[in-house]
Formats: structure tokens, sequence, C-alpha cells
């Protein structure tokens, strides 16, 4: 008995230190750890051989995925394109997803080709659909002269009239559809009075698929319709069954760009069967005329009934599909005409995408590109795709990243990070990169290329040194895929309200270029709300149905808890769902309501029962005559707050901010894990973190994780007045994941925190340069008396020069009293590696441009190489100069991002190579009490 004991115990304390171990280390890195990319096929135009080459140079460089996305072809190379779905693009297919497999990979695939989805099975009776209306009068005694038919002579062949209706100025409405002969005669006299008739026609927005690749073009879908759905899905299931080819990881579809699309055959009939009236006889508001609530309601009816459509024939439609193959669904939902949250929600990754340049971020030392376009999407805007991640307990939140990041050629690593670190704070934590076109190895450079993106790919220099990004991106990932959602509130969304504020034309899309036009306040509440040090994603009316109140937090479907849930100033609300806040409050949950109660119900249909039962709702709420004073109610098991705004709202919570935001201007998005907490920080700002920072949680000990070097170590802590405060050192532009442990006193080696001496070292004179690797060739080793960019030497063809140089100095390393050596290189134009007497010591591709090199130093003499990757900018601008013919791809060929056909030949040279100042900074170690 005594041996059995003896061995539990050692079984313990070995199952112990394995928990430690594991705890104290990075989490696991996965497929989906790794960053993937959208990997354009041009034309479809692949070979098996180049397949392979393609791939293992992706994997090599650390990419874990690809998604297929067939596009149109390249000039003069139509002979080779392949058509899609066809048998041998199945047994490209087939190849892709093997050799993935022996790689460690996995393979997407859009849905399509280009977009939106649409192609040759679909028939025009199946194609995306518009309402037309054509307007006529009569007086009294008269009858129309003319047959019921299509003016519009495009839409004739397609139209179908689908009712005609004659309203008179007293408010008379008759339905006059079957008074319509087989030759489209009226027969019908109109009464005394004056009539308007309205013809509604349902026609066809006639769009075609956009970019489509060989074997995909034909018409849009229908996505409101069930059957042209499952009709356009049909084509898959014919080409997997007959191929055997097995089902991709996940099938994708692009950003909602159905352009026009505003109606559906039966549009009628769901509308009357969903809003419980007739939309025929409110034409008259529904187009415009009448009286302002009545025509608000009447359209927000129609928004709500297209938004329903949407989602149940489309993309909950399309991700059964895939889930009985065995596959899953990636969506971008925003661009449609419905609630994001759930329509991302439908999908099992929601995604959201950025276009264009970076935000302002003040970053010190950060490149600013002076061709650097507007940058469409905010942190508020990527949060519907990370929202519905959390709220239904979904692990992953991807993006579409860096569309346009800047113009073509121009595109450094430095500009991506902030990019990156903008997205993980927001709750996103699956890159896709857009993109990587397939490109094979015959192409003369700059190889194939696709028109938006920017090119991750071995045809642009950046990929020289992309290993150590991937790098980046993998750390940062393996932490917030790790653990689950722990951010403080949700904020409903108010649909209803972006519904009827949007007045003007019914269909109302939200994509992400006219978020701050359609939903202003929403987006100031919630920055509010943020700015305050408070964490929140966004519920919908749906999905407060199925939330529920345990131990006095709010908990969604998806399991995830929040400790309130925040009203933001809204007018419109269903009484379903203010009963159902009610119900929460009384069952333990913090309800909050800024500026004032609900006010109405939204819509027309059973108008009055409806406000009936919201009324009810209502007076069940405290008599708060005035929000000006914040208040705090016990209602029921939990509380009812009112307040004039978010912050003494908020502070009536007793939840704890973040004083990574508040007081020191960081970005930050926090998780939980089994033994504590972990957060990602960034300082997207000009000034860093150097102090005692406040956590908004509770911890015994933290430990600090660098993933820019995949260094880790035992982070200072205390506990001050009453908080845990973690002690922070980040530059402008770094950034640091921390983990806490609640319970647990964790014993790792202690974090490095320095503290600069006065005597830097600047290395200016003496430096030597030489390309090992230049197009044009550049022979020549150059003595340099100070740095600047190679375009300003008097060197022949550096002005146009694509390439690596190689920097050289010798120097005397100083007595010091430094227990560390920081390098910094100050300005690098773009990416550089590191050697220190002939070792390697790292490549910096990111601001601040700095490594500690202290262990490669030695007293005395030292020699320090940097090798510096330029960007592809100035040799592709002497290619337009000389009349080159790079551009060889069909259709759009290469455009900027207005979308116009532009020449580089007029770019000034853009800055290259090594222009420092190069110092290095003595630095002894600050320490920190650990644990005071």
């Amino acid at each position: 008995m005594k041996t059995r004991v003896t061995l539990f115990v050692i079984f313990l304390l070995f199952l112990t230190s394995s928990i430690d171990a594991q705890s104290t280390a990075w989490p696991k890195m996965t497929t989906e750890t790794k960053p993937w990319s959208r990997w354009w096929w041009m034309g479809s135009a692949v070979d098996t051989a180049n397949l392979a080459c393609n791939m293992e140079a992706y994997s090599k460089k650390g990419l874990g995925g690809l998604e297929i996305t067939p596009i149109y072809g390249v000039q003069g190379n139509d002979a080779n394109d392949i058509s899609y779905l066809s048998p041998k693009w199945m047994q490209m297919l087939r190849f892709t997803e093997e050799k993935a497999k022996q790689l460690g990979m996995k393979i997407d695939m859009v849905t399509g080709t280009g977009w939106p989805f649409g192609g040759p099975q679909i028939t025009i009776a199946n194609a995306a659909d518009k309402v037309i209306f054509q307007d006529y009068s009569l007086t009294g005694g008269e009858h129309l002269s003319q047959p019921i038919v299509m003016n519009n002579v495009k839409q004739r062949p397609y139209g179908t009239l689908l009712c005609l209706m004659a309203f008179s100025p007293t408010g008379e409405k008759l339905n006059l559809t079957d008074k319509i002969d087989n030759k489209g005669d009226l027969q019908w006299t109109a009464p005394a009075g004056t009539w308007k008739l309205m013809a509604v026609f349902n026609g066809k927005t006639l769009q075609k698929v956009k970019r489509a690749a060989p074997g995909g073009e034909g018409w849009v879908m229908n996505h409101f319709s069930k059957k042209a759905v499952d009709t356009y899905l049909a084509r898959f299931d014919h080409a997997f069954a007959t191929s055997h080819v097995p089902y991709p990881n996940a099938f994708f579809n692009d950003s909602y760009e159905v352009f026009g699309a505003n109606w559906t055959p039966d549009f009628f009939t769901q509308f009357a069967k969903r809003r419980g009236y007739r939309l025929e006889n409110y034409l008259r508001e529904f187009r415009g005329e009448g009286n302002a609530d009545t025509i608000a309601r009447v359209v927000s009816d129609y928004r709500e009934t297209l938004a329903e459509l949407l989602l149940e024939n489309f993309t909950e439609n399309w991700t059964a599909w895939a889930h009985r193959h065995g596959s899953i669904t990636r969506n971008q939902a925003h661009g449609s005409p419905g609630n994001l949250i759930d329509l991302y929600s439908a999908a099992d990754i929601p995604e959201c995408e950025t276009f264009g340049g970076m935000p302002d971020f003040n970053i010190k030392g950060l490149r600013k590109d002076s061709l650097s376009t507007t940058n469409e999407a905010d942190l508020t805007t990527m949060k519907y795709a990370s929202s519905a991640a959390h709220i239904n307990g979904k692990k992953y939140a991807s993006s579409e990243t860096f569309t346009w990041l800047t113009e073509h050629f121009r595109t450094s690593l430095s500009e991506c990070k902030p990019v990156l670190d903008m997205l993980y704070s927001a709750g996103i934590n699956h890159v896709f990169f857009h993109g990587t076109p397939y490109s094979p190895k015959n192409a003369a450079w700059p190889g194939w290329l696709f028109y938006a993106s920017i090119d991750m790919s071995p045809t642009d220099p950046m990929w020289h040194d992309a290993a150590p990004f991937f790098s980046y991106i993998r750390r940062c990932q393996s932490f917030l895929q790790y653990g689950k959602p722990n951010n403080d509130v949700l904020i409903y969304l108010p649909v209803y309200d972006f519904w009827y504020e949007n007045r003007g034309t019914p269909y109302l899309a939200f994509d992400i270029h006219s978020m701050p036009q359609h939903t202003p306040h929403f987006i100031k509440a919630v920055n509010s709300i943020l700015n305050d040090g408070y964490d929140a994603d966004y519920i919908s009316d749906r999905y407060i149905a199925t939330t529920s109140a345990e131990n006095g937090l709010l908990k969604t479907a998806g399991g995830t808890t929040y400790k309130a849930l925040v009203i933001p100033s809204v007018t419109m609300m269903q009484p379903g769902t203010l009963q159902k806040l009610i119900m929460l409050a009384k069952n333990g949950a913090t309800i909050i309501f800024v500026g004032h109660y609900p006010e109405d119900v939204p819509g027309l249909g059973s108008l009055q029962s409806r406000r009936v039962v919201f009324k009810h709702a209502i007076s069940e709420l405290p008599d708060s005559q005035t929000f000006q004073t914040p208040k705090r109610y016990a209602f029921g098991k939990g509380y009812i707050i009112t307040a004039k705004d978010y912050k003494s709202a908020l502070s009536l919570c007793n939840i704890p901010k973040e004083e990574i935001r508040t007081v020191w201007g960081g970005s930050y998005i926090r998780r939980k894990n089994p033994t504590g907490y972990h957060y990602f920080i960034a300082s997207l700002q000009h000034k860093g973190i150097n102090g005692w920072v406040t956590l908004g949680v509770r911890a015994k000990s933290a430990m600090l994780f660098d993933p820019l070097t995949g260094h880790s170590g035992k982070a200072a802590l205390r506990q001050h007045n009453g908080h845990t405060q973690i002690y922070l050192q980040l530059q402008s532009g770094q950034s640091i994941i921390v983990k806490t442990f609640t319970n647990n006193n964790v014993q790792v080696k202690p974090w490095c925190y320095y503290q600069a001496l006065p005597d830097t070292l600047t290395l200016a004179d003496g430096w030597s340069m030489q390309f090992i690797k230049s197009e044009p060739a550049i022979k020549r080793t150059f003595n340099i008396h100070h740095l600047e960019s190679w375009t300003n030497m008097n060197i022949p063809n550096a002005k146009i020069n694509m390439g690596i140089a190689r920097y050289t100095i010798k120097f005397n390393l100083p007595k010091s009293k430094a227990t560390d050596w920081i390098l910094n290189l100050g300005d690098v134009r773009e990416s550089a590696r590191v050697y220190i007497n002939g070792e390697k010591v790292e490549t910096l591709w990111s601001v601040p441009y700095e490594t500690n090199v202290g262990q490669y130093l030695h007293p005395g003499s030292n020699t320090l190489q940097v090798e510096v990757t330029n960007l592809p900018a100035n040799r592709i601008s002497d290619y337009d100069r000389r009349g080159v013919k790079w551009r060889i791809f069909n259709e759009i060929n290469m455009v900027d991002v207005h979308y116009q056909k532009s020449s580089y030949a007029s770019w000034k040279p853009v800055p290259s190579g090594l222009l420092g100042p190069v110092e290095l900074i003595p630095v002894v170690s600050q320490p920190k009490n650990i644990n005071q």
C-alpha cells in the first residue's frame, strides 16, 4: 500500500511539473496558427510541376494554408487555361490537396470563380433580380390605352409583371393585377377622381460574375432564392461526385458585391408571410411618398425581409451544404443588406477585410509611402466578424489582409505589422493574405500578378525576409487562438435604428466603405466604450434571444460570458427583445440603457398590438425620469443602469478598466485560459509604454512573450491599491503578449528590463557596401562616409535597382558597465539581416529596427554586417519608362486603387538601403521587484 501511495505522489508531481511546463511555454503551433493566403489561379492555367514548386516555396517560408480563387487568365496563354470544375481542373485540385497534405498545409477554395457567386449553371431565371416600377395616371372614366409591358427594352425579355396597383389621393387602394389580359391590356375603367397606377415588374440586374475564370463565366445568382442557390451548388456536387476528389477544408465567400439585387420573384409573398401585411398596399410609402414615419417603417420591414431571405436561403443554406460534405465555411458578410452579426454568425469562420492604407498610427520611424491609399476599415468595423465568432463560441475569426495596403510594388513588411496588430486587437486571429498569385517558374519577372493585392509570393523581394514575418504571425495567433474570448461587455447592434435613420432608397447594404455614413452614432458609442478602458462584442436581437444569465453574468449560446449588456441610445426595439432584456436582468444580468429607454417598435406590421406589448414591458423598467444622473437599480437578481453617457454608466458596473488603453494609449485584447488570462498588447502610437500598468484582472504572477523574437520570461508584478500591476517596456510600434496566472507563482527565468546608459556608440563612417543580389547587376564595392539611400549615391543603375546590399563596418567596442548592447539600425529600407563577427543575429523587418547583440560582441575589434533588401518599386518604374511589357493579364489587367489604368514611369526613386543612423546602445538590466 505504501508503494502505491509513493508512486501516486510521484505521478502527481510529474503531472504538476508537466502542466507547469505547458502553461509557461508558447501554445501549440498548428496549421491554423500560421498565416494563410488567397491563392490566385490565373485562368486556372496550373500544372503539377509548378503547383508543387509554388507550394514548396510557400510552405518553406511558413504559410499554413491556401485558398484557391480562380480568376481571369494571362494574355497569350489561353491554350493553357483549364475550365473551372472540368475533369482536368478537378485533377489539379486533387494534386493540390495531396501535395498540401504532404507539406502539412490545408486547402480552402472559393465556391466559384471571381465574385460574387454565379456561373454557367445559373440561367436567367435564377439570376439576380431587381424590382422595376412603371407609373401611369388615369382620371375618372378613362382606361389605359397602352399595354402593361416593360418599357425598358433591355429588360423586356426577362421582366415579369408581379402586380398592378391603383391609388387615389383619398387613400383608396385597388389591386388590378387580375384585370390584365394575356396581351397585357388593362380591362378597367377608372372610377371618379385621379388615380396613380403602379406596375411592379421583377427585372434582372444582368450582372455577370466579376473577374471570372474560364468556365466560371455567367450570370450572378439570386442569393435570396433557395432554388437558385441549390441549383448553383448542384454543379459542385456533380464535379466532386464524378471526380471523387475530396472536398476542401473550407469553402469561402468573398464580400457581398451583388450590385443592384434588391428583389426576388416571390418577395411579395414572403413579405406578407413574415411581416403580416401586404407590401403591395404600401407601394407609395415604399417609394418614398406620404407620411415620413410610415415610409421609414415600411422600408424597415422591406429591409428586414430581405435580410432574412439572404440569411436563410443563402448563408445558412450554403453552410449546411458544406457541412454535408465534411467542409466548413468562411464568409465575408460585409456588403450585405442585412444584420451583419446574424450573417457573419451563420458561417463557421466569420471573415472581415482590410482595404486601403494604414490608419495614421503615427508610429515613430514607420515609413509612410507618399502614394499610400486611404484606409476604409477601422477597428469598429472589424469587430463585426470577431463579435460573431465570440458570441457563438467559434474558434476562428479571419481577415482578408492587406488589400490595397499600398500601390503595387511599394509594400514593405514594416507597413504590414501595424495593420496586423490592429486586426489582432479587434479580435481577429486567423490571417489570410490578399494575396499570392500562382506563377510558373518560367514567367519573367515580376511574374503573374493580381491587380488588387500585395504580392506575398516569391516574385516579390519581401519574400526574402518573409520567414520571420510569418513567425511573428504564427506566435501571435498561437495565443489568440488559445483559450476563450474575455471581452467585458456586449453592445446591442441597433439595426432597426440603422434602418429607420437611413432614409432614401429602400435598399441598404453595409459595406466597409460606407459604415461611417450608415452607422455614425453606433461607431461613436463603440469608440467611447473602448476608449474608456473596456472591450466589447456586438450582439443582435437574434442572439440576445438565446442568451442567458448565470451567476450574475450574461452567457451567450456559444458559452461566452460578459459582465453587462449595453443598449446604446436605441430608439427602435422589438418588444420581444425588450422583454428578453427584462428577463435577463431579473435573472441576474446587468443591463445598461444609455441616453434613454427604447421609445417605439420598428416596422409597420401589427403595429398597435406590438406597441401594447412594448408599453407594458417599458412599464416594468425603473421609472427613470431623467438619465442625466447615472443610477443603478436593483432589478430582480440583477441590475438596470441608466445614464446619459457610456463612461458614467459603465462606472456603476464595477468592471475594472484596462489602463493599457486609458492611461498608456495602447491597443489590446484579452482572452482567458485554464490558468488565468492572456493579453495581446501593441503600442500603435508615437509614444511607447514604460511603467507599471494596472491590469483588469487579478494575478499572482505573469509572463511576457515576445512574438517578434520568441523570447519569454517572468514579468515584474505587484499588487497596488487592490489591483494587479505589471511592468511593461514597449517602444512605439512594438507588441507583446502578457500571460497572467491567477493562483500560481510560476518559476521561470525573469524577463529582462533595460535601462540605457549614456555612452551610445554611433557607427557612422567606415562602411563599405556591395550588392550581393541586384537587378540590374552592380558589381563594385563602395566605401561610404555617411549612410544614405543608395538611390542618392553616384552609383550607375542604383536608382533603378532591385536587390540586396551588404553593408560592412569594423569597430572597437569600448569598455562599458553595460550588461548588454542594443543595436538600432535607424531607418531601414526595407528589411535587414544582421550578422556580427560572422554569426547570424536576427532579421529585422519592423520598427523599431533593433535587437539585443551583447552575446555576439567581444572586447576590441568587431565586424557588423547588415544585408538590406529594398522594394521592387524602382525596378518596375524603370520597366515602364523603357516600355517593358509586364502588364500581361486579361480583363482588368493592372490598375491603381481607384481602378484606373496607370503608369509607374513618373515615380520618383524610392529610398533604398541602410539609411541609419546605426547605433550601439549600452544597457544595464533594470531589476524589478518580482511579485512585490
